[in-house]
């Protein structure tokens, strides 16, 4: 098994809406409509091809082992954007080389798999398909990457999430195994599994599921999206705080109080005493290109994991 493993974390790139998005879809509804609204008069300006691009070559510059991706690749899931999104992660690489979970807005109205997320299917099952397709597992090194979907349909003016009670049992359940695999897992997750910000109008709505589940078998790092912006936090774990980290939109230029793009370049090595060391490289967007914003590590002693 490697000693050292290297992976990317990114965002939210909400890929553009085209004009003729919409041609053939007779009643976009009330929740399609207002985000084409919100699109137009806004986010178009915010979420940039030329930022993600920079994004994606400097994330091709630093050549990590693995690229993760944790949702909201288009913005009104239409089928011309969800077919268009997997043209787009064909050229970030391979489904061996990058996972992706779905966030609200590739959910935001109810459509058969087939017909919708399973177009991504390559890049968000694990090395075992399972007839649940969430949680997924894929092992990489020492790493095990567990993607949890929260991506569920919600009522016009809101961007909530929802694990549900079923999902949330088998995340505990392979985060146990994995646990006393001596794994790090990495669970891959749209919306925070804490409060991030003031409003509920956005947030997990059964979040204490997921913390519940970290409280008694715990995991190594939580990454998600979501809220558009940098945030740093943490969960109880059963053997010491769970960190807990999102990043802005990959695709966000600092314009109309935008936070600007940021990426996560992390590794994950095996001190000689046991345990792990995490260490992270933040690259953040810059008109002249992107650079290092800052860095940080977290060093957990070796343990076993509670069954």
């Amino acid at each position: 098994m490697p000693v050292e493993f290297r992976f990317a974390h990114f965002s939210d790139p909400h890929l553009p809406l085209r004009p003729d998005d919409a041609a053939g879809v007779r009643w976009l509804g009330v929740k399609r409509r207002l985000g084409r609204l919100s699109w137009r008069l806004k986010r178009q300006r915010i979420h940039q091809p030329a930022v993600l691009a920079a994004l994606l070559a400097d994330v091709a510059a630093q050549a990590p082992d693995h690229i993760v991706l944790t949702g909201d690749l288009t913005n009104l899931a239409l089928p011309d954007e969800v077919q268009r999104a997997r043209a787009w992660l064909d050229r970030i690489g391979p489904p061996d080389r990058v996972s992706v979970v779905p966030g609200n807005h590739d959910a935001m109205v109810a459509v058969p798999w087939t017909d919708g997320l399973g177009r991504w299917a390559p890049w968000l099952t694990g090395d075992t398909p399972e007839p649940d397709a969430f949680p997924f597992v894929r092992m990489r090194g020492p790493v095990a990457f567990v993607g949890v979907s929260t991506a569920a349909p919600s009522l016009p003016l809101l961007a909530t999430g929802r694990i549900g009670a079923e999902q949330a049992a088998r995340l505990e359940a392979i985060l146990a195994d994995l646990g006393r695999r001596d794994r790090f897992r990495v669970v891959l997750i749209h919306h925070p599994p804490l409060r991030v910000g003031e409003s509920e109008r956005r947030a997990l709505r059964d979040r204490p599921r997921v913390q519940n589940a970290l409280a008694r078998v715990g995991a190594e790092l939580v990454l998600h999206g979501h809220h558009h912006r940098d945030h740093i936090g943490s969960l109880p774990g059963p053997n010491g705080p769970v960190p807990v980290i999102g990043v802005s939109s990959a695709s966000a230029a600092p314009v109309a109080g935008a936070t600007p793009a940021r990426w996560v370049h992390y590794t994950v090595t095996r001190p000689a005493g046991g345990g792990w060391r995490l260490s992270a490289v933040v690259r953040g967007y810059t008109p002249d290109g992107f650079r290092t914003d800052a860095r940080f590590a977290v060093t957990t002693e070796a343990h076993h994991t509670a069954p």
